[in-house]
């Protein structure tokens, strides 16, 4: 059995460990309501964005949609854009999305994994040095996107994607990100940003409505701007992910720390008692010994 003093320093050791798992969950948690608020207000506005694409973009042969729409059977360059977070301590949330990563894409696209024709953009610290580690083509990596999610930073990066499919350098645009669930569940995914797919109406109705100003003049704007709106809802959704994660590893570690310092606890009163019955044993000992 320990002794007492060893005893002891573990049980501050574990204490002062309580202290900071409690302080970063108690953070994680206010970031994560936060976060949580934001993704609830934009999701409504995101479907909708894409609801009015998907009444307007429904003739895809019209020549100013057919940019957006061309699919090609077996690409030949394309981007993965992989949103991960830019620190730890929160559970599974970055490795479920390499795993996927790594399981998914060599089936996703068999002939451009692992080659220079694959060209990948880390959102985030964490799949930026797995990506190096492995020698992957990193393309692009940015953290400020991750840390202080905007709608201006996202649109920045949909704008040069866009532009960069609409010119044929890439074939298809992929995202891979955490959607959130709650606080203990994200699942990972891998999107398809580009080219957009969209769903064919039976409402036969829309084919009488009037558009003013002209469905083209309307698709240039809407398209561009679904595209953007996307992508920003995925980093949102990886943003709340995260948080949620994080609270939730913290309250785990606080409360392990917590059933730890008991355990000790017990521990050391026992290594106490058996100390002073062992010191009460020599004294009656050495009384007895001086009766003798």
């Amino acid at each position: 059995m320990s002794n007492l003093k060893e005893i002891r320093t573990r049980i501050q050791s574990v204490a002062a460990t309580r202290k900071i798992t409690s302080a970063m969950k108690m953070v994680s948690a206010a970031k994560f309501h936060k976060a949580q608020e934001v993704i609830a207000r934009y999701k409504p506005y995101a479907k909708k964005t894409y609801d009015i694409l998907n009444q307007i973009a429904q003739d895809q042969d019209d020549t100013s949609f057919i940019k957006w729409f061309r699919k090609v059977d077996r690409p030949h360059k394309a981007a993965l854009v992989v949103i991960t977070s830019n620190s730890s301590m929160c559970g599974g949330f970055n490795q479920n999305i390499l795993k996927k990563v790594s399981e998914d894409l060599p089936r996703l696209l068999p002939e451009l994994w692992g080659t220079n024709e694959l060209e990948i953009y880390c959102l985030g610290k964490k799949g930026n040095d797995f990506f190096n580690r492995k020698g992957y083509n990193i393309k692009m990596f940015s953290s400020d996107i991750i840390d202080k999610p905007s709608y201006s930073k996202s649109a920045q990066l949909a704008d040069l994607l866009s532009g960069l499919f609409i010119n044929k350098e890439y074939d298809a645009v992929y995202v891979v990100y955490n959607i959130f669930k709650n606080p203990a569940l994200q699942e990972p995914v891998i999107e398809k940003l580009l080219p957009i797919s969209i769903e064919k109406s039976t409402n036969e109705i829309s084919a009488d409505f009037i558009y003013e100003p002209s469905k083209s003049q309307i698709a240039e704007v809407i398209i561009p701007k679904t595209v953007k709106v996307t992508l920003h809802r995925y980093i949102l959704e990886s943003s709340a992910g995260e948080h949620g994660a994080r609270m939730t590893a913290m309250h785990q570690a606080t409360d392990n720390a917590t059933d730890i310092i008991q355990n000790l606890t017990l521990q050391y009163n026992k290594a106490r008692q058996a100390a002073i019955t062992k010191e009460i044993l020599e004294i009656v000992s050495g009384a007895e010994a001086l009766k003798g």
